[in-house]
């Protein structure tokens, strides 16, 4: 190639990147990134688990075994298949932690009614358990709310089952 055609094609090469680097600035600096729904909620949600995990280490259990015990007192006729959709969690998930919480006497699990279908049901163990975790669980719900200050707790809440509900 002689050289005033290699000057050229290296010019409109730089010429070329440096349009498609304005390009991709102008949309960085036109998007606010740290705005995004998705990142600002798995952040929270992650944090907020962190956090319940901390406080439910000392009774054995963790947030998500937590709110699978709550989910067993507050609706015993369920299948495994409908408590995943109720707690908007992956059926292979659900059936790992309650293997866990059978490992730990905590629940039982066997057929249901329609023998196709599994249940879960709170062994005494587990109900004792579930028990004992409530004062603590008030506890931290009371902390977490008193830090949701604007907006407040209800508006949060009603905002996050809109938004599950997608």
């Amino acid at each position: 190639m002689p050289p005033g055609l290699q000057a050229y094609a290296a010019t409109e090469a730089l010429s070329l990147l440096t349009r498609v680097y304005a390009r991709i600035w102008s949309l960085l600096m036109d998007d606010n990134l740290n705005l995004c729904l998705v990142l600002n909620t798995r952040m929270a949600a992650r944090a907020i688990t962190r956090r319940a995990d901390g406080k439910l280490r000392p009774f054995g259990i963790n947030g998500a075994q937590f709110n699978i015990l709550a989910a067993l007192v507050m609706q015993q006729d369920r299948s495994v298949t409908e408590m995943a959709k109720a707690l908007a969690m992956d059926r292979t998930t659900l059936s790992r932690n309650l293997s866990v919480l059978e490992r730990k006497g905590l629940v039982s699990v066997g057929p249901g009614a329609n023998a196709r279908k599994r249940q879960a049901e709170l062994t005494k163990a587990g109900h004792k358990k579930f028990e004992s975790v409530i004062p603590e669980w008030r506890r931290s719900q009371e902390e977490l709310r008193q830090t949701l200050t604007n907006p407040d707790f209800m508006t949060t809440i009603a905002g996050l089952r809109h938004l599950s509900a997608l």
